[in-house]
């Protein structure tokens, strides 16, 4: 469930009231409303409440249902045309940002709401996004009074069950954390060997009913199938199409399951190269230092047959794979890496078979036998893919360590005592015991003790934080010292630690432009290579010399080794996976691939001011007393003034009171003055505390106060005044201090050419005293946050690309219409739905560190397919024999397998240096998320 966060609007609004039976009920609602922040005018009866001024709606409809009444509009709404989890993400930034929703829940299919707003109303909002509202299945109106029965929906939205309120400044993640995925399911694929494999696989699971979206990754074996799918029907259009394919279930299975598949593949792919070097070696040997490799006697045919039988063998054993899948390629009208290679090694032992069986058919210069050349291409092949099947289990190291955060087992408090049972048997409400060094295996809250947890895995946060009753813990932080006693809340794949993990294995499948454009070259590329490898033999038949066949062999079968696209298909799959899993350790969570080829490009970082730059709690930090009263005195009125208000203002006087242990005194009255302040009576004093207009307006000579307030304002403090009795007595400095390392932050990307802009709601004056702090030259204020959207496409407009940093929910109109959207986040609050990159760490170090780290990412994508295309473009000329003419000879097709398996190995190194790589806040923070004791490696 998601309570919308939009800063209260002004508006007009009458809400639907249900259960108010007379006047008498309508005007406990009226007493009741009149006191909220922010309500100027309230009129109530028996069938509607009519409200004006800066409105809560959710703080509204909240005081009316705590009175037992039922008030808003109730929608249950079907939709169509999201069509992912990003889809989803959108529809809520729209509802969020929308005043007149109170609370709502989004999925794929359903749209569930609270608000002012009624049907008509709420499908035109929906359809501004982008998205329709099909006719509902039901012949009656969905839409619902307070006076009418509360749909299913309705309770949906009202029962929060046992999860906490989440705080009302940060985006909330809806009650199933994963809902976005509900529908994605993981297979393990077998088979592939190239891109046009991974074309094949996707173009089959795409015509499987019900598939809203399909990505394949050949770097880890693994599709990524997006619908409400059987499964079964899945796999066996996998199998249709020649491949194999089984159902992930879990990540901790999917990993245990493909590093068996790894390690058994690495095992059979060295065994298969040793026997076959073991063969091509020796022959190649024996051609190099003088040995006959010509049919001149029959000897020389019994010797070379028994050979050939031996070379048969090893092609049956070793390389069978390559050409039963090659075979059932052809079935299935494609064409793939397998095919090459058969077609390759094929040719040049038939040829050579064909040479041993009937020498007279063939010139005497032209009986040559190429054994070795089938060998060693097949040898060489194949140690490639040993190599790379190698480095490919070091790409997801980082995703793995986070896996291996999470215990197996936990220790139950119930009637039976404490025991260890296993992490699958805990269910939410249950209780749990937290020994001192223990790894915390579910989400919770403390119920019993104090310590310190290191949450540096999840918050990258070094210093250790500290634990009371009532406190949420996350699943793989680490208990330090004190025992506790918590209640399960979030278990499985509903804690913050599958949920990032879950983030990031969707990310990895995913595919960024480059990736798609690779894809796209690679469905054709099989195909062109087999028209060139023919092309070329075919003019080497009317062209070239004598022996025509041989140079013909040689030729075509070299083109077809040497244009293997196996590196062409790993170029960026390997280097997403690692970058996005490095980027996982550093807590910055990745949404989709498209995000990093985006945030490369960023030039305009535009910070929002409050919870970003800023800690986002105001404190007490000024104040200066006058008259008679002392510091006590005011400090203990204005606080006993304030000790029932919401407002963060209020907060920070009350917690300034607490902090100084002073007592609170009983109030007797208080008012509400929207946009001065309040007023009230404690003990015997009459108390005004607000704005200078207040003062003003209640007659109040605030002249030995404004130099205070004045200086006040220039520190980026908000000046409140303060008067007892009818005489001015104080004016507190209440400010939202900047963060520690927000000026680091800020100079690291100035540093990198990045323009920083703040952009904020407050007034210019505050604004630019707290940006003077963090270094930033250029400021936005006094922008609402429907206003920040506006602010940013205007940056846009310029030629910019940008970048949008804020606190989460109530910057999502900014963060939607940014290049790219990053989200402030910590702990369960999170803003994993809001934008397109999340920092778990509340730190503007996270936002150099993300676009540092795309950058690198983008750079090693670009090197790994520059190679890749470079190798294939020069590769092919060389093979055909277009030197032949300059230098007399050809390219032997047993390099151009070595080049073909080292060109795999390449890229697939290439792509494992970015697990080396460190951001610059590394000199500021050196924990990460990949173990307890913090660093990579």
């Amino acid at each position: 469930m998601t309570i919308s966060t939009s800063i209260p609007a002004r508006m007009d609004v009458t809400l639907p009231l249900g259960k108010v039976r007379c006047m008498n009920c309508a005007g406990k609602i009226t007493q009741a409303l009149q006191v909220l922040d922010g309500v100027e005018t309230v009129a109530v009866d028996t069938q509607n409440a009519r409200l004006s001024g800066q409105l809560d709606l959710a703080k509204i409809i909240e005081t009316i249902e705590t009175l037992g009444y039922e008030a808003g509009y109730q929608h249950d709404l079907p939709l169509a045309g999201l069509s992912c989890g990003k889809c989803v993400a959108k529809l809520k930034s729209v509802f969020a940002a929308d005043p007149r929703i109170a609370q709502f829940e989004v999925s794929k299919t359903r749209a569930v709401v609270l608000g002012a707003l009624d049907q008509d109303a709420l499908t035109a909002l929906i359809q501004s996004a982008g998205y329709q509202v099909p006719l509902s299945e039901h012949p009656d109106d969905q839409e619902t009074s307070g006076q009418q029965a509360r749909s299913d929906a309705a309770a949906h939205l009202q029962n929060a069950e046992t999860a906490p309120e989440a705080p009302a400044t940060t985006a909330t993640v809806s009650d199933s954390p994963n809902e976005a995925d509900a529908d994605s399911h993981y297979f393990l694929i077998s088979g592939m060997t190239c891109a046009s494999c991974v074309s094949s696989v996707e173009k089959a699971i795409r015509q499987v009913d019900a598939v809203s979206a399909v990505s394949v990754n050949l770097a880890e074996r693994t599709a990524l199938v997006q619908g409400e799918i059987d499964p079964e029907s899945v796999i066996r259009a996998v199998s249709n199409a020649g491949y194999g394919a089984e159902l992930s279930e879990d990540e901790r299975t999917r990993r245990e399951r493909q590093q068996a598949q790894n390690s058994a593949v690495y095992r059979q792919h060295l065994i298969n190269a040793g026997l076959a070097l073991a063969l091509g070696v020796p022959l190649m040997a024996w051609g190099v230092f003088g040995g006959s490799m010509m049919i001149d006697s029959v000897t020389s045919q019994w010797s070379w047959g028994i050979i050939g039988l031996l070379t048969l063998a090893l092609l049956v054993y070793c390389g069978g794979h390559y050409y039963r899948d090659a075979w059932k390629a052809f079935l299935h009208h494609r064409a793939s890496m397998d095919t090459l290679v058969a077609l390759g090694t094929g040719a040049a032992w038939f040829y050579s078979m064909f040479v041993v069986l009937t020498p007279e058919w063939f010139p005497a210069q032209a009986r040559h036998v190429y054994f070795e050349a089938s060998a060693m291409i097949l040898g060489l092949i194949t140690l490639g893919h040993a190599l790379e099947t190698k480095a490919r289990g070091r790409t997801s190291k980082a995703l793995e360590k986070l896996i291996d955060l999470q215990p197996q087992t936990a220790i139950l408090v119930d009637d039976q005592g404490e025991r260890e049972v296993p992490l699958a048997e805990i269910k939410p409400g249950m209780k749990l015991r937290l020994r001192p060094g223990a790894k915390v295996p579910v989400d919770g809250v403390i119920e019993t003790g104090e310590s310190y947890l290191d949450e540096s895995m999840l918050t990258g946060e070094p210093v250790p934080a500290h634990k009371k009753p009532g406190d949420e813990l996350h699943a793989g932080t680490i208990n330090q010292s004190g025992s506790l006693l918590f209640i399960a809340r979030q278990v499985g794949n509903q804690t913050l630690l599958a949920r990032i993990i879950g983030l990031v294995r969707q990310a990895q499948s995913s595919k960024p432009e480059l990736a798609r454009m690779a894809d796209t070259i690679s469905a054709i590329f099989v195909p062109t290579v087999m028209i060139i490898a023919i092309v070329t033999a075919t003019i080497w038949y009317y062209v070239g010399p004598d022996p025509v066949s041989i140079y013909m062999l040689v030729t075509a079968t070299t083109v077809l080794i040497i244009a293997c696209p196996c590196a062409l298909g790993l170029a960026t799959p390997m280097s997403v996976t690692v970058g996005l899993g490095r980027a996982a350790e550093h807590g910055i969570l990745i949404r989709h691939a498209d995000a990093m080829q985006l945030a490369a490009g960023i030039d305009t970082v535009v910070l929002d001011k409050t919870g970003t730059l800023t800690e986002g709690k105001p404190v007490l930090t000024h104040s200066h007393y006058y008259g008679e009263y002392t510091e006590e005195q005011v400090l203990t009125l204005a606080a006993s003034l304030e000790q029932g208000a919401e407002h963060p203002l209020a907060k920070a006087i009350v917690a300034a009171a607490k902090a100084q242990s002073l007592p609170l005194k009983t109030l007797s009255q208080f008012h509400a003055q929207p946009g001065y302040g309040v007023s009230g009576q404690v003990e015997t004093h009459n108390i005004l505390l607000g704005n200078r207009a207040l003062m003003v307006k209640e007659g109040i000579d605030t002249a030995c106060q404004e130099a205070d307030a004045l200086t006040l304002s220039d520190d980026g403090a908000t000046a409140i005044f303060i008067a007892i009795d009818g005489q001015p007595a104080a004016v507190f400095g209440i400010s939202d201090p900047l963060r520690a390392d927000s000026g680091e932050a800020v100079a690291r990307l100035q540093a990198k050419g990045i323009e920083v802009i703040m952009l904020t709601g407050d007034t210019e004056r505050t604004a630019k005293a707290i940006a003077r702090q963090a270094g930033i030259t250029k400021v936005i204020a006094g922008v609402l946050p429907d206003g920040k959207s506006e602010e940013v496409r205007q940056l846009q407009q310029s030629g910019k690309h940008v970048a949008m940093v804020g606190d989460g929910i109530n910057d999502a109109p900014a963060l939607a219409q940014a290049e790219i959207g990053i989200a402030m986040g910590s702990g369960s609050d999170v803003a994993i739905e809001s934008a397109q990159l999340t920092l778990v760490r509340h730190s503007l170090h996270g936002v150099a560190d993300a676009l540092e780290l795309s950058s690198a990412t983008l750079r090693n994508m670009k090197q790994n397919l520059f190679g890749a295309f470079v190798y294939n473009t020069l590769g092919i000329p060389l093979a055909a024999g277009i030197l032949f003419p300059f230098t007399g000879s050809l390219l032997s097709p047993v390099i151009a397998g070595a080049a073909m398996a080292l060109s795999s190995i390449t890229v697939v190194s290439n792509a494992n240096r970015l697990r080396l790589f460190r951001p610059g806040s590394a000199q500021y923070q050196t924990t990460t998320l990949t173990d307890n004791k913090g660093g990579l490696e």
